[in-house]
Formats: C-alpha cells, structure tokens, sequence
C-alpha cells in the first residue's frame, strides 16, 4: 500500500517530472538520458521516480498507443449506470476481460447525464466490438443495468497526464508545476 502525499519534492523533482511527462525516450537506457539532460546520473533518476511513486505522487507509469495508426479503428466507450455500492464489484467484472483497455468512475451529471461507469475497447472491426460488448453484458451480469455504448468518429488528442500548466502570473506566461 502507498504512503500518503507526504514527501517533499524539491525543483530537481519538478525537473525531473517535466522532463518525463511527454514519455521517456525510446532508447536503450531512457533514465540516463533523461538524466543526462538534467544533470543528474541514471540511479538519482531512478531512485527521484521511486521516490515519488512510493510516497504516490506518481500513481503509475504506462504507455500512450496511437491506436488508429495501429489499425485500431472500432473503439468504443460504454457507460453504465450502476448503483453507487456497486461500481466496485462491478467494475472488478468489467477489468476481468481482457478486451477492456480502461475502465474508471466518474460523476453523474443529472438529469443530463446518468452514467457513472466507463469503459473503453479498442478493436480493428466494429462488429467484433459489439460482440465483445455482449459477451461482457452477459459474463458480467451488467444486462440489467442501463448503458449505452459510443463508438469514435474522430480523435482529437491523445497525450499522457500533463505535469506542468502553464499559468498567468502578473500579465507573463509561466510554467507552474501542478
């Protein structure tokens, strides 16, 4: 289990994670180039990130695929309304197929918006998607509650979670660790 946010981070932390947060270099040994850029030698990289990630300041590290340029264009998002006592045994269902990329809660917005519960399959032919979308309906018991499912037209933007906002401070433009 991790610690709390109690670790103190210093400006070479805040470097460190502003050098990262467009991923690591595709490289033999991405640590010590990052560190190289910094200043700083592959184990001080190394032990800053697990550092961070001990104390959660850093949850995980992953990958962001472009997924169309892979050939993976039937992807699709369905949401469900589920009882609030049961979006984690729910979930936990929808987490055990392996065809689910992303599955995560988020608030209701109502009367606009009921559903609470998302989770996203990426597929190369729309037709296996939805075959996959009922096996889960089905395996999992989630027939009983309402969904809908919404397949993508279009990507706009794919990127990791961003570090550093930039913010205005007295009328110029800085970078602000957030």
């Amino acid at each position: 289990m991790k610690t709390p946010l109690n670790l103190q981070i210093d400006q070479r932390d805040i470097r460190l994670l502003g050098a990262i947060e467009d991923g690591l270099p595709l490289c033999e040994s991405p640590y010590s180039r990052v560190g190289k850029q910094l200043q700083m030698s592959e184990e001080e990289v190394i032990a800053r990130l697990s550092r961070m990630q001990t104390a959660g300041i850093i949850r995980r590290f992953g990958l962001v695929l472009q997924h169309r340029q892979l050939g993976f264009h039937a992807n699709a998002m369905v949401v469900w309304d589920i009882p609030d006592e049961e979006v984690d045994s729910v979930a936990q269902k929808i987490i055990a197929h392996d065809f689910v990329t992303l599955c995560y809660c988020r608030a209701r917005h109502a009367p606009v918006w009921k559903f609470n519960l998302y989770c996203m399959i990426h597929g190369r032919k729309r037709a296996v998607v939805e075959a996959q979308i009922n096996d889960l309906k089905k395996s999992a018991g989630l027939d009983i509650y309402p969904s809908k499912t919404l397949f993508s037209r279009r990507r706009f933007k794919q990127t990791g979670a961003r570090f550093s906002i930039p913010v205005k401070v007295n009328g110029g433009l800085y970078e602000q660790a957030s």
